[in-house]
């Protein structure tokens, strides 16, 4: 069976993702086979998998670094927040149903053979697994029933990480706080601590360093430097989604959403020159964009709702009636049209129904089932100003409730095919003029859609278009990951670590 190591933190976005991520390329590196773990994730960045089952997209972010295909058992448990007190519970990549937050508190412990089925199964195939926490183990209202933190790390027997943001400041209260609200039996658990997002000298904190050590009595493994990468965020507290200036010739401004997900969509146009993406949650933040998109949502219902409310819906049908060119992508796809409808109660009360947005020839209904594919598409039925982009190739993957029907006898925007959970055919999608919409997700990733979009702005802007990068986005980032595990190699005690794995892992 395979050893383990766990990354936990002493609050969210102290960066477990990332650590965790450095790990599993440090492992790769040094030859041995590595697989991420996370047994609970909450997030609204998802991934469909090649069998069709949804996943976190913070353990596929790991998998790729470990140089392993993202496999469901990574992440057997999924949470995506449909409101400040309930979610959709995903288990084994496969919807359970919607819960409160106190129900599913209630129910979550039955899902612990789940957690150690995926586990044992990964620990099998693996030489190494690397475990991340969620939140903080210091959550004492929570920590009777926990099975992502030291619950989790009792389970398969851990040895614990500790990790605390020092750039938001109090780092050495977070990390002695966090252990000293620790039974005994969990304190011992933790193995080393580990000052992250650092920017300075390391030698101005070596006296702090042996006070917390000595307070805790545990060892400072490592202090690790804050780091400009370019991987995927875990979720609505990414840096990048605080962007709220085009670092570029052409402003490609996404819509904040209330309840945004995939983001991480858009990342890819970030690497083609001249172009700028920053995120917009208020109209008069909006601007003079070059392209709005509409991104993917978990409540579409809910956010068209929101756009109506703070006036963001008079602005974007402003700057559309002008030209502007507006991407939709998923949820954003269905908020452009004539009307969305919920019979059943997918999103919350059953027969709620909405005006859309009006500008697309669309009209949505949700069901009960969740629709999860890869795909591989090519856009054949793009007009008006992105008639250019007709012949672009793509791939991706559809997570969504429902379908949406074409009107006016509008043409599809894309033909797609895919594999899971049989080989199929579909189309997907419209375009009228200057508005498009599809249901793909990562659909800048791999082909030339992101390169001919990116063409078609700076043309319509009277620039020059640049030259495709020199790296394809799957090559770009894989030296992202390479640049996180030398950073991380020269600031942790890696034998320290080899030592803690020790003995560890279940039985």
């Amino acid at each position: 069976m395979a050893r383990c190591i766990m990354v936990q933190g002493t609050m969210s976005s102290a960066g477990k993702s990332l650590l965790a991520a450095g790990l599993c390329r440090i492992f790769k590196q040094d030859g041995l086979r590595c697989a991420p773990f996370k047994s609970q994730n909450m997030a609204l960045n998802s991934f469909i998998t090649k069998d069709g089952l949804e996943m976190g997209r913070a353990q596929v972010m790991q998998a790729q670094a470990a140089g392993v295909e993202p496999d469901v058992r990574m992440n057997p448990i999924l949470l995506k927040p449909t409101g400040d007190t309930g979610s959709q519970v995903i288990v084994n990549g496969e919807v359970l149903g919607q819960m409160s937050a106190a129900d599913y508190f209630r129910m979550k412990k039955t899902l612990i053979p789940h957690i150690l089925k995926a586990y044992d199964e990964l620990a099998a195939q693996y030489d190494v697994l690397v475990l991340e926490g969620a939140g903080s183990p210091a959550e004492i209202n929570l920590k009777a029933d926990d099975i992502v933190n030291m619950g989790l790390a009792k389970l398969v027997n851990a040895p614990v990480l500790l990790a605390g943001d020092i750039d938001r400041g109090g780092v050495f209260a977070q990390l002695y706080g966090t252990v000293a609200l620790l039974e005994p039996e969990e304190r011992a658990r933790v193995k080393g601590l580990i000052l992250n997002k650092f920017r300075g000298d390391v030698e101005i904190l070596r006296p702090g360093l042996a006070q917390l050590e000595a307070l805790t009595g545990v060892p400072v493994t490592g202090v690790v430097p804050w780091m400009e990468l370019d991987v995927d965020d875990e979720d609505s507290l990414a840096p990048r989604l605080g962007r709220t200036v085009a670092p570029a010739a052409v402003d490609v401004a996404v819509i904040r959403l209330p309840h945004i997900s995939n983001f991480t969509d858009f990342s890819p146009l970030e690497q083609q020159p001249g172009l700028g993406v920053r995120y917009v949650s208020h109209p008069r933040t909006l601007g003079e964009p070059d392209l709005v998109i509409l991104p993917g949502t978990k409540n579409t219902l809910g956010d068209l709702a929101w756009l109506r409310q703070c006036g963001m819906e008079a602005a974007l049908l402003k700057l559309a009636g002008r030209g502007v060119p507006v991407l939709g992508v998923c949820g954003g796809y269905q908020m452009l049209g004539q009307t969305v409808r919920d019979p059943a109660g997918a999103e919350g009360e059953a027969g709620a129904s909405c005006r859309g947005l009006g500008l697309l020839p669309t009209a949505t209904e949700f069901a009960a089932e969740k629709h999860r594919t890869r795909v591989t598409g090519q856009i054949t039925g793009a007009e008006g100003l992105f008639a250019p982009l007709n012949g672009a190739h793509f791939t991706g993957y559809e997570i969504h409730m429902g379908s949406t029907a074409r009107l006016e006898g509008a043409a599809p925007l894309a033909a797609l095919t895919g594999e899971a959970p049989a080989p199929f055919t579909a189309q997907d999608g419209v375009c009228r003029n200057n508005v498009m919409g599809l249901y793909v997700h990562g659909l800048f990733e791999e082909g030339d859609l992101a390169a001919r979009l990116a063409a078609l702005l700076m043309e319509r802007k009277g620039l020059t278009p640049g030259q495709a990068p020199a790296l394809s986005w799957a090559a770009y980032r894989e030296t992202q990951y390479d640049r996180l595990a030398d950073a991380m190699r020269a600031a942790l005690d890696l034998p320290a670590i080899y030592r803690m794995m020790e003995g560890s892992g279940r039985n």
